[in-house]
């Protein structure tokens, strides 16, 4: 089992059989009724948020952030498991409404949020977290005309920057936050305003598996909220320092080394626990993180062709959900997710072959010349590491194709 993909592994195996929420893969496919489909397992949910637990400071709450998988059954489950969730829509809002988590733990980020989305979030009382001075003014001018004091937070752009992330949203010209220079001026222009300060939200980037990188990251990231603090309009009882923790999508990644980095975590809040931050609810912001693991995406074998030497594995599936494991659209240099042949567990690699969906271009690519057992038609085959940024991050409506249906086993 030495050469198994960590996120493989996580997965019992029943016979011949892959296991997802308690259910051989052949069962729950005839379950769902009908092929493609994302299948996120509730367990492994539950799992994941319990070793963030075990492994972070207790001070730090855990946020979620829908925008990774906003199924609206994944976000219930993980609504009783997190401290808040974060939106970056209306529509993600309506979700997290939805959901037992009380307003005051759902905060609102994201560039260009319309003045209608805005007004919402007014409604709400949710925390907003501004990406501007013009949002500031504007989510003013929206609270005088309803007669409310919104809660509020500054997103910050930070003027450190950061290495081995994989997506950066900070540290250099950026479309998010306020850059931290800016924001010393901004801050006391809010004074003036009837808004309720709460505090910041600073984010550097995305899926990083470095724990040392991380942990410098996440002390510049603290040392910076305790300099703007002192010019803030209220003391600081909201700091949203990100995430960024990422996941080994491909061969050559190792999991991140989360009891480093939350021991790392704790040591710097240790040492600045009398400054300016010392009543302020420290929130770690995740989504990749809590769900990327613990979905699948299967699709049913429908033929299976040689080409010149080469096997071609045909599915029912395809680039149209899952865009991510294709290389998207060829605008990066496009490496395997983890696959495998869900019903054939059990049986060797006695050939490559590429995995390929049913759509009319040479990109739509589930698993290029990977070892696999033999797969004939009728078999399923599994894309591991589906539950972040899945199909809501897919064109599913490229070529007319059905969506897939979503579960939560």
């Amino acid at each position: 089992m030495a050469d198994v993909h960590p996120t493989i592994a996580a997965f019992p195996v029943e016979g011949s059989d892959l296991v997802v929420g308690g259910l051989p893969l052949p069962r729950l496919a005839e379950r769902v009724g009908s092929t493609p489909f994302f299948a996120y397992d509730r367990g492994l949910l539950t799992r994941r948020v319990a070793y963030l637990r075990e492994h972070l400071p207790a001070r730090v709450a855990l946020s979620y952030a829908i925008k990774a998988n906003p199924m609206p059954a994944v976000v219930q489950h993980l609504a009783g498991l997190v401290d808040g969730l974060d939106v970056a829509s209306a529509g993600e809002l309506r979700v997290a409404l939805d959901t037992p988590t009380p307003a005051e733990r759902v905060s609102f980020a994201g560039p260009g949020k319309t003045p209608q989305e805005l007004a919402q979030a007014v409604a709400a009382g949710i925390l907003i977290e501004l990406e501007s001075e013009t949002e500031m003014h504007r989510v003013a001018d929206i609270a005088g005309m309803q007669g409310t004091r919104p809660r509020v937070a500054v997103r910050v752009n930070p003027d450190f920057m950061v290495r081995s992330t994989a997506m950066k949203m900070g540290g250099g010209a950026a479309q998010f936050g306020v850059d931290a220079e800016r924001v010393p001026a901004m801050l006391r222009e809010l004074a003036a305003l009837d808004l309720g300060f709460e505090g910041f939200h600073i984010f550097s980037g995305s899926q990083n598996l470095q724990a040392e990188t991380l942990a410098s990251i996440q002390e510049q990231t603290i040392d910076l909220a305790l300099r703007l603090a002192a010019d803030a309009p209220a003391p600081v009882a909201h700091l949203n320092i990100g995430g960024g923790f990422g996941v080994p999508y491909f061969p050559k990644d190792r999991p991140l080394d989360l009891p480093l980095l939350g021991a790392r975590l704790g040591e710097v809040l240790a040492a600045r626990d009398d400054g300016a931050l010392r009543e302020a609810r420290i929130i770690i912001e995740l989504g990749r993180y809590i769900v990327g693991e613990a979905g699948v995406y299967v699709s049913r074998v429908v033929d299976r062709k040689e080409s010149r030497g080469q096997v071609f594995v045909v599915t029912d599936g395809g680039l149209h959900h899952q865009l991510a494991a294709s290389g998207n659209f060829g605008q990066v240099l496009r490496r395997n997710y983890p696959v495998a042949v869900g019903n054939r567990m059990d049986e060797a690699a006695v050939e490559t072959a590429t995995v390929v969906g049913c759509l009319c271009t040479p990109l739509d690519l589930l698993g290029d010349k990977v070892a696999l057992p033999r797969a004939d038609v009728g078999d399923l085959v599994v894309v591991f590491l589906s539950g972040a940024y899945g199909l809501t991050a897919s064109p599913t409506a490229f070529l007319g194709h059905p969506a897939p249906v979503e579960i939560l086993a």
